[in-house]
């Protein structure tokens, strides 16, 4: 009945507001790295869902996929359980029989960076690919188009990489290697949700880009994440394999759209046979649900705000800590607007202070730090006896592996956190 759920959801709105709101007290109240910043309408939109009871994939998450993928001015977008899930998802539809003879083979090399996020990686492995792992330069955390250039080799097939803490790398220019060397690009946008390269977004160069919704990222589902892509031919793939790589495109609970679903011939099975139950890829069951699609609507409605705040907080650290002695700083990329996942540091190999001594500090005082995730990937267990190659050294890598954190930015804290962070930072080097 209408009126009983609307008054659920004036309870639910009263609910919400009647939670506690802490003051911040420094060295009491903690400073998360990352965390959701959740509104009454976030939790009316989750609420309502849950209310219809709509469990699975439906008119929310259809919904969603085209406020997305007009966000980025892009002709498909499709949700599914995570950001890691749109990685392999993505990685995978590179190797479809579909494409021919463009298709990723066994043993094809795919470029990608060593310092990031393993879940970049990972799909080239369960692949069958070879990834060929580049450094980065410090400041901007990102790999050049020199160091991708001087890694390409006649078995490169593609370039996975992502944009670095938000933090765009040089994607006009690494598109255009791709497009000279016909190589597909992967653009991993999970960190970099708003954020520009010569006023485009990113995740709109390359033929799949991917974002994650996990509470760390810029708007959050809670869990889920999406592959984007203007390549109709490569979302119908990416589309198969997310669906348990049937061939069929009804949406769950539909039948027979294409007026046809008894009359198909495909591979050996006999004529007739149930389009619902042909299956075109090995795929996976890898769909998000209405409920998280709820909530990613109403967050999407706070994507430039969010990316405002984002900016602010950054702007307002990098400014406190210009001069400190003995930490690298970062820089945003020549040309790009990022829209910062977090504020991150290196600490200079001659300074009189270890990373280990200062992020004790800062801890200490309850302020969240992160390490730049897996710093030098080669270097984990994961990795030592999988098929690899290095391109040139892992010089910096290895430097971030040892010497490199990131703190907090993300739209949750206020400017007298980050002022906390910035004196708390000072604090330890002058005692240092």
């Amino acid at each position: 009945m209408p009126e009983t759920k609307d008054r659920i959801l004036e309870e639910v709105r009263k609910y919400h507001q009647e939670q506690n709101r802490q003051r911040f007290v420094p060295g009491v109240t903690p400073v998360p790295s990352s965390g959701a910043v959740l509104t009454e309408e976030d939790r009316v939109a989750l609420t309502e869902a849950a209310l219809e009871m709509r469990i699975a994939a439906g008119t929310s998450a259809r919904r969603f996929e085209k406020e997305f993928a007009k966000t980025f001015g892009l002709r498909k977008a499709h949700l599914t359980n995570s950001g890691s899930s749109a990685n392999l998802l993505a990685v995978s539809a590179l190797t479809s029989d579909q494409l021919e003879d463009r298709r990723l083979r066994p043993g094809d090399e795919v470029i990608t960076v060593a310092a990031g996020f393993p879940t970049t990686v990972n799909p080239i492995v369960q692949n069958g690919l070879t990834p060929v792992f580049v450094d980065v330069e410090l400041g901007t955390y990102n790999a050049t188009p020199d160091q991708v250039a001087a890694a390409i080799t006649p078995r490169t097939r593609a370039i996975v990489i992502a944009h670095a803490l938000g933090n765009p790398y040089r994607a006009t220019e690494i598109a255009q290697l791709a497009e000279e060397h016909d190589l597909f690009l992967v653009e991993d946008n999970c960190d970099a949700v708003g954020s520009t390269y010569q006023g485009r977004m990113t995740g709109t160069f390359g033929d799949l880009s991917t974002t994650s919704f996990y509470p760390a990222h810029h708007i959050t589902m809670g869990e889920g994440g999406c592959v984007l892509t203007g390549n109709l031919a490569l979302a119908r793939i990416v589309e198969q394999l997310r669906d348990w790589g049937r061939d069929c495109w009804c949406e769950p609970g539909e039948d027979n759209t294409c007026f046809k679903r008894f009359d198909y011939q495909l591979g050996t099975l006999p004529h007739g046979y149930d389009h619902k139950y042909i299956f075109s890829h090995v795929g996976y069951n890898l769909k998000s649900t209405d409920l998280q699609a709820s909530l990613g609507l109403s967050q999407l409605a706070r994507l430039e705000e969010f990316g405002a705040l984002r900016r602010r907080n950054w702007a307002r650290m990098r400014e406190g800590l210009e001069g400190v002695p003995g930490l690298l700083l970062p820089r945003p990329t020549e040309g790009s607007d990022p829209s910062w996942f977090g504020f991150v540091l290196t600490v200079e190999p001659d300074a009189p202070f270890s990373r280990r001594a200062l992020v004790d500090f800062l801890e200490q005082r309850r302020i969240g730090t992160r390490r730049f995730f897996g710093g030098n990937l080669t270097r984990h267990p994961a990795y030592l006896n999988r098929r690899h190659r290095i391109s040139g050294d892992l010089a910096n890598c290895d430097l971030i592996t040892e010497n490199t954190f990131w703190v907090g930015v993300f739209p949750g804290l206020t400017t007298e956190m980050i002022d906390y962070v910035v004196d708390t930072i000072k604090e330890f080097v002058a005692s240092a």
